[in-house]
């Protein structure tokens, strides 16, 4: 019997017309997923909550919607989180995110015994990991310990905090999340805005990437971050 090295086989390929069905069904999937991706990316899963966490860096809008979120939700609490400021707040030096949005709610009627700042490290990296771990430190410093909270945050970047603040209290409080949009972007597909669509193409691999690799953490320990 002689040695054999290959074989012949039948092989089923698409002929031109089954070829462009399936790029086609595969454009409108794509397009579909394109389309909808902000959608995805800026859920409100609100959960009955006594404590609301804002991040500060959203800017002065946002912080005044959280605070109507405060007011009408029954929380105990509202915590500002954040590191230094660049961007929306529009200051000419670096300042702390969670006390400028501290100062922001205290100054729209919220007795100053409900708030609470939670500053972040000064970082360049990890910024929404760091202000997670602020978070839980400070409500820990001050002995709070709450079932559940709510994170108010802007539009897209809400999947990618609910994910980070569920990581870093793994076995401890459920984490709802808020999603806001300034007035001018409620009622405008994102992709008439480039500034939306570059900030979501961010989001999206912000997302994908924190997801699969933590954004590039070794961990999500509060504890770990804080022995760095």
């Amino acid at each position: 019997m002689g040695l054999s090295l290959f074989r012949r086989y039948t092989i089923w390929c698409p002929t031109c017309t089954g070829w462009t069905i399936i790029f086609a069904i595969l454009f409108v999937i794509t397009a579909v997923c394109v389309i909808n991706s902000e959608s995805f990316l800026a859920p409100t899963d609100r959960l009955p909550a006594d404590i609301l966490v804002v991040e500060g860096w959203i800017g002065r809008k946002g912080i005044s919607a959280a605070v109507n979120e405060f007011k009408q939700g029954g929380y105990r609490y509202i915590v500002a989180s954040g590191g230094l400021t660049s961007g929306p707040w529009g200051e000419d030096e670096p300042e702390s995110y969670a006390k400028m949005a501290a100062n922001e709610i205290a100054r729209l009627g919220v007795p100053k015994e409900h708030v609470l700042a939670a500053c972040s490290e000064d970082t360049e990296s990890h910024r929404t990991f760091e202000s997670a771990v602020a978070v839980r430190r400070t409500l820990a410093h001050d002995g709070i310990e709450p079932k559940t909270i709510n994170v108010f945050t802007f539009g897209p970047h809400a999947r990618r905090s609910e994910l980070v603040f569920q990581k870093v209290n793994s076995g401890g409080p459920e984490v709802g999340v808020i999603s806001w949009f300034p007035e001018d972007d409620r009622h405008k597909p994102w992709w008439r805005s480039s500034e939306r669509s570059r900030g979501l193409l961010e989001e999206i691999f912000g997302y994908i990437y924190e997801a699969l690799l933590n954004s590039g953490r070794r961990s999500n320990s509060a504890e770990e971050s804080g022995s760095r």
